[in-house]
């Protein structure tokens, strides 16, 4: 049962962090769905796994590192490696090799907390 819960919660993260990026981008990527839904595992297990017991504040603000890695892990792949040019965060302050920056780590934090959120309300109803 626990595979179908992590499978669903891969699916969900994918199809909300492309949703997302199509409101704000206007366009998405298929390497935007394996993104979100590694990140919805991961948050996932920040939120109900061993750190289960951490204030919410700070897990928003490792949600914020979680999924700002895995943005750079994505973005070294698929546009540094493979040039796909999905995105490009060059032009902003603070930026490392053009794929993550601070304003979106930023952004990851405030996304975080309704994501954990739902994760947790998900974790009880589900598991």
């Amino acid at each position: 049962m626990e595979w179908i819960f992590y499978g669903f919660t891969f699916w969900l993260g994918g199809t909300i962090y492309q949703t997302l990026e199509l409101w704000w981008r206007r366009r998405t990527h298929w390497s935007m769905f394996l993104a979100g839904g590694i990140c919805a595992v991961l948050l996932e297990f920040l939120c109900n796994g061993v750190f289960f017991a951490l204030p919410l504040i700070l897990k928003c603000v490792l949600g914020a590192v979680i999924i700002t890695a895995v943005e750079f892990t994505v973005g070294c792949i698929v546009n540094l490696k493979l040039g796909m040019n999905v995105w490009d965060y060059s032009h902003l302050r603070g930026n490392v090799l053009g794929q993550i920056c601070p304003y979106f780590t930023a952004l990851w934090c405030v996304l975080s907390l309704p994501s954990l959120l739902l994760l947790n309300f998900l974790h009880t109803v589900i598991v």
